[in-house]
């Protein structure tokens, strides 16, 4: 009887594995972007700068601001300088920060104040930076506003509706000196078991030095026979880190299969500090659970009904 029971036993895992096998060759679960249709009527490049500068120096660059074909309207825009960083959920806030937004005041707009921008045409923002003999080492963090404010009326008899639009050209400097690049990178994880969505690495970087550093983000899968199935290797996700703050990062492979078993491997390094979580990776739906679960109850109970008549 005892072997009878494992031979069942071993019959269900095996069903179970199969039935896993071949409907992971027959569904996937394709990853899909919504394209960003550019809702704000105008549009910027480049959107960020990394910069190194020395006190002293004097720093002269341009962005462009762009009205695509596909709109019909005039946009008129305005400029202006502003403080930037993050606070604690790493949401961009355009406020002072200590020593870390001095730069603002140190930028000076070279092109008019203010201006139109006709569909399909462009204008070229010119800006400078002079650096004072006494600036402090570390990061320096601002941005440049174009905003735009447009009236609109739905009918006659309706009331103006202003539309105010912004997009930041946002400049990232080190100064050269005294700087200090230390961090910690912690809660590097790899969720083993998805019941749906997408296999991703999981980490948390903070920068406890005084200038922003990059992170970079890898994620390879591969299957159990070693395999390649995945890799970002090649290009990996990176992201700069600010002074004093705290970044959760997020990696994912967009089109995971719905089911399937899979060796990953999430590698993170920041300021010459790696660390790796790797694991073996199960997506299994929750109907296909359903169904295995089904399975074995109703060879147990098949069990306990040969059982019981054997004994009678």
């Amino acid at each position: 009887m005892k072997h009878f029971t494992k031979c069942i036993l071993r019959f269900v895992a095996g069903t179970a594995t199969a039935l896993a096998m071949v409907l992971a060759n027959t569904f996937s679960i394709n990853g899909a972007y919504a394209a960003n249709n550019n809702a704000m009527g105008f549009s910027m490049s480049p959107l960020k700068e990394n910069i190194i500068l020395n006190p002293g120096d004097s720093y002269d660059n341009s962005f462009t601001i762009f009205n695509p074909a596909t709109n019909s309207k005039v946009f008129p825009y305005e400029l202006s300088i502003s403080p930037f960083y993050v606070d604690e959920n790493y949401t961009n806030v355009f406020t002072a920060e200590g020593d870390h937004s001095e730069i603002a005041e140190w930028i000076t707009i070279k092109s008019p104040l203010t201006g139109t921008i006709a569909p399909n045409e462009s204008v070229e923002i010119d800006f400078s930076i002079n650096v004072p003999e006494n600036a402090p080492a570390g990061g320096q963090y601002a941005a440049i506003i174009v905003s735009s404010s447009v009236a609109t009326n739905e009918g006659e008899n309706s009331s103006a509706i202003i539309e105010r639009t912004a997009i930041a050209h946002t400049i990232f400097a080190e100064i050269t000196g005294t700087t200090i690049r230390t961090g910690d990178i912690t809660d590097v994880n790899v969720p083993a078991f998805l019941l749906s969505g997408e296999i991703s690495g999981e980490s948390t970087i903070k920068n406890t030095g005084n200038v922003h550093g990059k992170a970079t983000y890898t994620l390879q899968v591969s299957s159990l026979s070693g395999e390649e199935i995945y890799s970002n290797a090649d290009n990996p996700s990176t992201h700069d880190i600010l002074p004093d703050r705290t970044y959760y990062n997020k990696t994912n492979w967009a089109n995971t299969p719905a089911i399937g078993i899979y060796n990953v491997v999430y590698t993170v390094t920041f300021n010459g500090i790696t660390k790796e979580a790797s694991k073996i990776v199960i997506v299994c739906p929750i109907w296909l659970l359903v169904i295995v679960a089904g399975i074995i109850v109703a060879i147990i109970i098949g069990i306990a009904v040969i059982i019981r008549k054997r004994r009678a």
